[in-house]
């Protein structure tokens, strides 16, 4: 049942939201043990809300789009009452958070019932949710294999069917990446476009926050609820409120596939779902994001220096209390030549330029989302091209391109993976990626790709 079937119901009172928060808090319990989607369930707020949503119900007043509809967060959402964890150890030393964070106001404000916070990779610094403090989220499709990251919990938590509804984060990728490998739906923004106040950092000059969910509509209403201008976020940049629909219109847009840089380093099932997107779509233009390697190498660079700079003062006092890999990443970050910094910094912004002249001849650009499926939870290298590489910074190797310019985003999963041959039929994803602010423009593409039935969330196998 979708989003705002479910809300719906309750605000009918058809369903009651109490009996909902009751079902998936046993769902939880008995499936989560395996997938570690959750490291906090906040059994006693969801009643507490549910409890208020069918208050209004008998009293006559509408408690929102969202009413009644379960929604978990990663856990680098501040939640009121719970220490924000980023998925470090570090941080549980630190406070609760004394209010919600924005965006989780605006979710809950809508009547939406908050079950907890999601596992993700320590400090968003990884591809995979493999996290050394709570163990790694398990792919819904297969708990063998990772279910990718860093919000790897909001994405498996979804695939699962164990809420309807998620928040995660994007500095590289970690929307795109985990929505491609666990096969359901997720935006990542403009830059700047939705609030960041209430949110643990990583990167401030690449940092997105949006939603996932299964179904197309659902993912349009929660991004169109999400929306808004939050005075206490200076960095962001808001155009006014801007919804988007999910109406099939693709006439008389300009669609290409994107080649150079996003027609290499992948295994065939990447490049067999970004041809299966565009043959439905008509898209036979290709295109070349000038400098698309190159900005990469730049994103790693700004990821590592920003990364190091943010968490100095604990790698300097508690050194022992990181992830090893996510420690010697900051500290080799802490050690980069200014110099390489701002070169960074100059190749990203003519990267930027170029590829928004690009969008002058085309509206829309179409790339794979991850270079291949779900890999197994340790699996520390693949081979690629004939060569063995490492898995965790590779799977970003496609969004990372398109993230460090601020290029709004939806993953969209290929509803028959095993009809492009994907390993054991793994979800894998396509980017369509649009100019800055063109979200509404995206969603339209999405609509007429999930019309058509190229496009859904795949069914899990039987048993999970």
């Amino acid at each position: 049942m979708s989003v705002a079937a479910l809300a719906a119901q309750i605000r009918a009172g058809k369903r009651r939201a109490a009996a909902v928060v009751e079902d998936r808090l046993a769902d939880i319990a008995a499936r989560d043990r395996l997938l570690n989607c959750f490291t906090e369930v906040t059994a006693a707020r969801a009643r507490a809300e549910a409890a208020a949503v069918d208050a209004k119900v008998a009293a006559g007043i509408d408690p929102g789009p969202l009413a009644g509809v379960p929604v978990a967060v990663k856990n680098l959402f501040d939640l009121e009452g719970i220490a924000t964890l980023a998925g470090s150890k570090i941080e549980r030393d630190s406070p609760p958070a004394a209010r919600d964070g924005y965006l989780v106001r605006k979710l809950t404000a809508a009547g939406a019932v908050m079950l907890g916070a999601l596992n993700m990779d320590e400090y968003a610094y990884g591809f995979s949710t493999e996290n050394a403090h709570e163990g790694p989220s398990r792919n819904p499709h297969d708990a063998t294999r990772i279910a990718g990251g860093s919000s790897g919990g909001s994405a498996a938590a979804v695939a699962a069917g164990l809420v309807p509804l998620t928040l995660g984060s994007d500095t590289n990728g970690s929307i795109r990446v985990p929505a491609s490998l666990c096969g359901i739906w997720g935006v990542k923004p403009t830059y700047g476009r939705l609030s960041r106040h209430g949110s643990f950092p990583f990167v401030g000059a690449f940092d997105h926050l949006g939603p996932f969910a299964r179904e197309l509509d659902d993912l349009a209403l929660a991004y169109n609820l999400l929306q808004g201008d939050d005075p206490e976020d200076p960095h962001q940049t808001f155009p006014g409120l801007q919804p988007v629909d999910t109406v099939p219109e693709i006439g008389g847009l300009r669609i290409a596939v994107a080649d150079g840089h996003f027609a290499r380093g992948g295994h065939p099932e990447a490049f067999a779902a970004v041809a299966a997107v565009a043959q439905a779509l008509g898209a036979t233009r290709r295109v070349t994001l000038p400098h698309a390697a190159e900005g990469r190498a730049a994103a790693f660079l700004i990821t590592m220096a920003e990364g190091a700079n943010l968490h100095m003062k604990n790698l300097r006092a508690r050194p022992g209390d990181f992830d090893f890999a996510t420690r010697d990443r900051f500290l080799a970050g802490a050690l980069l030549p200014a110099h390489w910094i701002t070169q960074a910094q100059r190749l990203r912004a003519l990267y930027r330029a170029e590829v928004l002249k690009l969008f002058q001849e085309v509206d829309v650009i179409l790339a794979p989302a991850t270079p291949f499926v779900a890999p197994q939870i340790g699996q520390a290298t693949i081979e690629v091209d004939g060569e063995e590489i490492p898995v965790r910074p590779n799977l970003g190797v496609y969004t990372q391109p398109i993230s460090c310019i601020g290029l709004p985003v939806i993953a969209a999963p290929l509803a028959d993976p095993a009809a492009i041959g994907t390993p054991e039929g793994l979800p894998i994803g396509v980017q369509i990626i649009g100019a800055p602010w063109a979200e509404a423009t995206l969603f339209r593409v999405a609509a007429a790709l999930a019309k058509m039935g190229v496009c859904a969330a795949p069914p899990l196998p039987r048993g999970n």
